[in-house]
């Protein structure tokens, strides 16, 4: 029989692709999504993958009520959770909003897991929540705090609710620790597809292939790196995935109570670096300009993933120029 899940934010970027993954390795989900910052054409994308269409709930997890009548009409066995706001410079400019969408929205879901007595939980959590000071590669014992943004200090207060939750309330929860997803579903039917000016590098890169876009803003180059500007640890969003539905696999053990895992490739590629590989895939000069550091931005993250390796038998498998094809034919086919 299957076992039914709950996924938060099922219509965006990662949540999509998750979807994807759990149907396939038969799990039923259920949708919740508002649709803030995604678009109602991935249900369809998703639907021309699997045959079928996934149910879904249009609401935000802020309503108790629309929560409430969710939970009455499925059983879970647990829930992945991805719903969130998740741009580091929005959330310096709108602090409140993060913490009332990202914290308030999350603890009105973990209540009403515990009073239906769903106790499972897979967490998308972020690196955010590592101190800035750490040296390179973060691992999952180096330092959390001092968070250089409020989107990392609601992704680090949601881990010790969870901590809390998995220590003192019978929760368990794998809390997986992304770095930066890239790529997208080799049908070419899914992809990153923000409302507005996207806040993701890729995403932005191919728009200002596209046209859409004037250029590529670089937020500065005078960081301590291989070439001044960002280094970031892209993963393929698939992978990405790949981890998740191994996580959950493993909670059917009862020993796993709260568990951190990194989800990275473990190497860093640099903002020029980026725009480079990406001009060799599409055959053409992407125009940048360099401006200022963006705020809550640091210069270099990338992660050791070998815990996940040995405890999962989990590795990111997929080229970063596999992930800028998969992105750029998709980009293509939906233009």
């Amino acid at each position: 029989m299957k076992k039914t899940l709950l996924i938060t934010g099922g219509i965006g970027y990662i949540g999509s692709h998750g979807v994807v993954a759990f149907e396939t390795a038969w799990y039923e989900t259920v949708i919740v999504d508002n649709l803030c910052n995604s678009s109602i054409q991935t249900l369809y994308g998703m639907e021309a993958i699997l045959g079928y269409r996934p149910k879904f709930y249009e609401g935000d997890i802020r309503n108790t009520e629309l929560l409430t009548q969710i939970f009455e009409s499925h059983t879970f066995d647990g829930v992945i959770h991805f719903a969130g706001l998740k741009a580091v410079g929005e959330s310096c400019e709108q602090p409140l909003l993060y913490h009332d969408n990202n914290v308030k929205g999350s603890l009105e879901l973990f209540k009403c897991m515990q009073r239906y007595q769903v106790k499972k939980i897979v967490f998308s959590s972020s690196a955010t929540v590592y101190h800035p000071g750490n040296l390179i590669p973060f691992t999952e014992e180096s330092r959390v705090g001092g968070t250089t943004n409020p989107y990392g200090t609601t992704k680090l207060i949601l881990e010790q609710m969870l901590e809390d939750l998995a220590l003192h309330a019978g929760f368990q929860v794998m809390n997986l620790r992304y770095f930066n997803p890239v790529g997208a579903h080799e049908s070419g039917k899914i992809w990153e597809n923000p409302q507005g000016i996207p806040n993701n590098l890729l995403p932005y890169i191919l728009k200002v292939w596209g046209g859409e876009l004037p250029q590529v803003s670089v937020f500065g180059d005078d960081y301590d790196t291989i070439d001044g500007t960002g280094v970031r640890d892209y993963i393929d969003v698939v992978d990405l995935i790949a981890g998740h539905v191994r996580a959950y696999e493993r909670m059917d053990d009862s020993r796993w109570k709260f568990t951190s895992y990194n989800l990275g490739v473990g190497r860093g590629i640099s903002v020029l670096e980026m725009i480079s590989l990406v001009e060799k895939v599409v055959g053409k000069k992407i125009p940048y300009i360099i401006t200022e550091r963006r705020r809550g931005d640091i210069g270099e993250v990338y992660c050791s993933p070998e815990k996940a390796r040995g405890e999962l038998g989990w590795k990111s498998e997929t080229s970063i120029e596999t992930s800028l094809k998969n992105s750029w034919n998709y980009y293509v086919a939906n233009s």
